[in-house]
């Protein structure tokens, strides 16, 4: 019995320790989220940027055209560059937890799909991500950049983007530019908009 309630109050406490964690990062998740290794804080802080881009940060020469044609586009750009983009949303969900947002359910990426036409197989899209840290600017500015307004705003029509170039090497096995012809694979490019700072419907 002692035994027991001694494994009870073991669990009780493990379950705590959790608990509080999982409150205190729900609030203060670092920007390099949860990494073991200098690369991977240095990715993870690229993608939890907060700065917004100025002028002088656009490459006015990557467009989804750009974004799209084939070949391997590995070292094509830059994560220095910020772009503004045109095209048709295809989907738009939230992304699963992940290490770069301390693995919380109440801080997940939200995917936004884009294409040239609305018909474009997930092999010709260009995956676009609004971040926690982002949403949570955007509600500063009194705008809902929730999933389920973006969903609503968003799908189905003809928007134009601005963010932040990031390359996802964790999706270049998964991607038609730099793993063409894969049966599995679901987008374009490992290219991606990481993080979205602007958007707006325009059609």
């Amino acid at each position: 019995m002692k035994a027991r309630l001694r494994i009870f109050w073991v669990l009780a406490a493990v379950a705590a320790v959790l608990i509080a964690t999982s409150l205190i990062l729900s609030r203060h998740c670092p920007g390099e989220g949860i990494a073991l290794t200098s690369k991977a804080r240095a990715l993870h802080r690229l993608k939890n940027r907060t700065a917004i881009p100025q002028a002088t940060d656009f490459n006015s020469q990557i467009s989804l055209t750009e974004l799209l044609k084939q070949g391997d586009d590995s070292s094509r750009w830059s994560t220095q560059y910020a772009v503004r983009v045109e095209g048709f949303v295809i989907d738009v969900a939230n992304a699963r937890p992940e290490a770069t947002n301390c693995y919380l359910p109440c801080r997940r990426d939200i995917h936004i799909n884009l294409a040239s036409r609305p018909d474009a197989p997930q092999n010709e899209q260009v995956v676009l991500e609004v971040t926690p840290n982002i949403r949570e600017w955007a509600t500063q500015q009194g705008l809902d950049w929730s999933e389920t307004t973006l969903r609503t705003q968003l799908l189905g029509h003809w928007c134009e983007f601005e963010g932040w170039m990031y390359f996802d090497e964790g999706h270049a096995d998964q991607a038609e530019n730099t793993a063409p012809h894969n049966s599995t694979n679901w987008r374009a490019t490992a290219w991606e908009i990481h993080p979205v700072t602007k958007l707006r419907v325009l059609r």
